[in-house]
């Protein structure tokens, strides 16, 4: 147990919440627009199996992809001051139980895909599996060699939205709005990513690692992770006006996100980092529980 709570320290669980409300959107979204006409309320939600399976499979490969991403930079963030800490460098838990957790976790999320085609014989959730466990676990490389990583980091959460439309009916890609709404989650995360990978920046430098920062130059960008947030909230703004599901309180959701953005940026401007972990946990914390939370207010 103890091991487990220092696992749950170490990969950051509570970082799930950047995620899990726009996957948990689409699903609505896409069980909505699947549902009986005239059906409102908790009539459009799908079973309450079907909503456990894609909370478990969130917190599967997100834990997958962490145990991965700590296994493979353990000895990174031994050379790293701020990251010495970790529980791996630290010596609290081994190289071993960490790749043990991922491949358990890979396992797991396999099996809880499988639990759609038992449920609602939809088998696209575990036939996808391998493909999405790949690409989660590919983040952790990235940064060896391409500045794109953060993109790749915001495309890896962009899989959320999507993944959760296709569990509950693949249909709905045929629409715009899942396809909007991964867009978004990826510059948006991208964004920020940049601006919390300031605090490593002479590190990466002297590493040869390929932060955005170390290789374009701080002041680039930052200009590149605002015109990201720039993208992510024209995206917002179309489907708040082009979703059939979507209405006032979403958008005034969208207003509120586009001033939380602009404090996120205020925060971190001239280079400064003692407002980082502001910007990036609770500032983005608050802009996904409030856009997930008002968009299923919506929906329903």
């Amino acid at each position: 147990m103890a091991r487990v709570v220092l696992l749950a320290r170490d990969i950051k669980l509570s970082h799930t919440v950047f995620a899990m409300p726009f996957a948990l959107l689409a699903m609505v979204l896409a069980s909505a627009s699947a549902s009986t006409p005239g059906a409102t309320g908790l009539a459009r939600l799908p079973g309450a199996a079907t909503i456990v399976l894609i909370i478990l499979c969130m917190v599967l490969a997100r834990t997958m992809a962490m145990a991965i991403n700590r296994w493979a930079d353990a000895r990174i963030d031994a050379t790293n001051p701020r990251t010495q800490g970790r529980a791996i460098p630290s010596g609290k838990l081994s190289p071993t139980f960490m790749l043990s957790v991922a491949i358990g976790c890979a396992f797991a999320f396999i099996l809880a895909a499988a639990g759609f085609w038992l449920l609602n014989d939809n088998a696209w959730p575990v036939l996808l599996s391998p493909a999405v466990l790949a690409f989660l676990a590919g983040y952790s490389f990235t940064k060896r060699f391409t500045w794109l990583c953060h993109v790749y980091l915001g495309m890896a959460l962009a899989i959320s939205p999507v993944a959760a439309a296709v569990a509950i009916a693949p249909g709905f890609l045929a629409q715009p709005d899942a396809w909007l709404l991964s867009g978004m989650v990826m510059c948006w995360v991208a964004g920020f990513d940049i601006i919390y990978a300031l605090q490593d920046v002479e590190v990466d430098r002297e590493t040869g690692l390929h932060s955005m920062s170390a290789r374009l130059g701080v002041k680039t960008a930052l200009w590149i992770s605002r015109a990201l947030h720039v993208i992510s909230l024209a995206l917002l703004i179309t489907l708040s006006q082009t979703s059939g599901l979507l209405h006032i309180r979403f958008t005034v959701g969208v207003g509120i996100v586009a001033a939380l953005l602009l404090l996120e940026h205020i925060l971190v401007a001239g280079s400064r980092r003692h407002h980082i972990p502001m910007a990036f946990f609770t500032v983005n914390g608050i802009i996904s529980l409030l856009l997930g939370g008002l968009g299923i207010w919506d929906a329903l």
